[in-house]
């Protein structure tokens, strides 16, 4: 049996191009969440994709440049705090997921999703649990968006200084944990988050339950 992500599932697909889609951020209690489309070129496909969790930051980085140079489409798509709030981390995730195939520079004909929600996406959908270790595109698509996320919280983190964004994403951390409680939160935290909404109250955080790091 083959070990790691392999390209059995996009060929399996007939009748036009394949992308494959992953999301970045569902757990923290910070920050927006993100997505990443990818039609991978199957002559072109960069070696060691894998997993984004199971990857070095300095890994990660190396294929995002090597995945977004060889690919034949790419794109990133985010969901803001307030589209969180308003639809939801998981409908949220979908429409970040529905910005990412929409900005694709070629329209595919089947998404591969990691994952068993079915999204209302622009085009086909194939739900794979456990897909960023199944399908060399959707782990390519959990690089970039694992990348691009984290980027964007290290912007965060010298606008709004003293969480620790740039080291935890947003995500459960001591320091993280300091801050809500001695400066509450920012405008980019998720209100409706548990941890958040004791810190809003002025209530101690040592319930607080480690949440996965997706």
């Amino acid at each position: 049996m083959a070990r790691g992500p392999t390209l059995m599932l996009e060929r399996a697909f007939i009748g036009g191009p394949v992308c494959g889609v992953d999301e970045a951020g569902r757990g923290p209690w910070a920050g927006p969440v993100s997505a990443a489309a990818v039609i991978l070129d199957l002559k072109k496909v960069p070696k060691g994709l894998d997993d984004s969790k199971k990857l070095s930051a300095k890994t990660r980085e190396a294929l995002e440049i090597e995945i977004k140079a060889k690919a034949v489409a790419w794109c990133v798509g985010f969901a803001s705090v307030e589209e969180i709030a308003t639809l939801n981390i998981l409908h949220a995730a979908g429409l970040a997921m529905r910005r990412a195939i929409e900005g694709l520079a070629v329209a595919p004909a089947f998404a591969l999703v990691d994952g068993n929600y079915r999204f209302d996406l622009p085009c086909e959908v194939k739900t794979v649990v456990g897909g960023d270790g199944k399908s060399k595109s959707i782990a390519a698509a959990s690089i970039l968006a694992k990348v691009a996320r984290d980027r964007l919280m290290i912007e965060m983190d010298a606008r709004y200084p003293g969480y620790g964004f740039a080291s935890h994403k947003g995500y459960h951390a001591e320091i993280h944990v300091e801050a809500l409680q001695t400066l509450g939160p920012c405008e980019i935290h998720r209100m409706g988050w548990a941890p958040v909404k004791l810190a809003l109250a002025g209530e101690p955080l040592r319930q607080v339950v480690l949440p996965f790091e997706d």
